[in-house]
């Protein structure tokens, strides 16, 4: 990897395009000098928008795209439209390249999956991806995949997952033995669906190297921080991703409304409103950014559509960490450990 961290935005994606991303660019350049941007866009919007960023437009290329991706559009319409000349793909097709260590864009998350998958390919032993998200704990920060990705999951592909997950905690938050949960309906190893309670058999027999398995998680494990890494199928992943978002908004309707309620209330409220901040911004989906795309060979990072600049920034911040670290080393690696792991179990029986 170069000294310089080389980060590829898709600068037309997402409810803002533009507008959030070249802001949110320059916040993190001032906290991470280090970094030069590659920005994939209509050059035209792009460069007019960039001489307001200094700094910005000194550590950064702006290369032009004919085509940008709807939010709205389906990922096969988006693949046949933007192949070769979007934003989005070209974005990823510099990671492809080794001309970005990672891409980044906050365009629609079915479209930026199928580009990825047919750009990038699975990594060699993994057979579906998946889209891991930083949850926001009572002790601080866990990973949750898949998120989205792949409906349903065998067995394997739910070791694969706890492999991925393992590695991205090893690389942004230095945890050097994560502990991995499956997330389930109980902790009692006979309950679950087939394919969780064979999964958990599995790691607990093989142990993977650099990974603790801590057994069956259930669902409000995942707020607490039971464990590093929570590993479940996206189908079940993206129903609590959007229950934990829509619960959070709800706990902040309720908390505006009973702020407002009376004088002594609104008093109150000016006396902790730092404290109030703090709890909105951890709570905001917008500014927990970043889904991950990993089992693929290179780094997509999928920030939130409707976020704004700062959350934009926390997705690039992400990318960067997980460059700096070598995540796909790091994966890579891990992967390697395991199936040795299997072969000399198999070998031995």
């Amino acid at each position: 990897m170069s000294e310089k961290i080389r980060i590829s935005l898709d600068a037309m994606g997402g409810d803002y395009g533009v507008e959030v991303v070249l802001p949110g660019a320059d916040q993190v350049l001032k906290r991470c000098p280090d970094i030069e941007f590659l920005l994939f866009g209509d050059s035209k919007v792009i460069e007019p928008m960039l001489e307001e960023y200094p700094r910005l437009k000194q550590a950064s290329v702006v290369h032009h795209s004919d085509v940008s991706i709807g939010m709205d559009e389906k990922p096969s319409q988006a693949l046949r439209k933007g192949r070769g000349k979007s934003s989005m793909w070209n974005a990823i097709a510099a990671v492809k390249k080794c001309e970005s260590d990672v891409a980044v864009s906050a365009g629609n998350t079915g479209a930026l999956m199928a580009m990825s998958k047919f750009c990038l390919r699975t990594m060699s032993g993994i057979e579906r991806p998946a889209i891991a998200a930083i949850w926001p704990t009572l002790r601080g920060e866990s990973i949750v995949l898949d998120v989205g990705a792949t409906i349903g999951a065998d067995a394997q592909q739910l070791i694969d997952f706890a492999i991925l997950g393992g590695a991205m905690c090893r690389s942004v938050h230095s945890v050097k033995q994560p502990t991995i949960g499956l997330l389930n309906i109980g902790v009692e190893e006979v309950k679950g669906v087939e394919e969780v309670r064979t999964a958990g058999k599995m790691l607990r027999e093989l142990s993977p190297p650099n990974l603790v398995y801590s057994g069956f998680v259930e669902g409000d494990d995942i707020g607490k921080g039971t464990v590093d890494v929570v590993v479940t199928e996206g189908f079940a992943g993206n129903i609590a991703l959007k229950t934990a978002e829509g619960t959070a908004k709800q706990f902040a309707g309720y908390l505006q409304a009973a702020m407002k309620r009376t004088l002594m209330a609104k008093i109150g409220y000016l006396f902790a409103r730092g404290a109030f901040e703090r709890l909105r911004a951890k709570m905001d989906p917008r500014k927990v950014n970043g889904g991950v795309f990993l089992g693929l060979n290179g780094i997509v990072i999928k920030s939130h559509g409707g976020t704004d600049a700062e959350g934009f920034g926390a997705a690039i911040e992400l990318a960067y960490d997980m460059a700096r670290n070598e995540l796909i080393k790091k994966i890579s690696e891990d992967l390697a450990n395991y199936h040795r792991g299997r072969f000399a179990e198999a070998e031995e029986n």
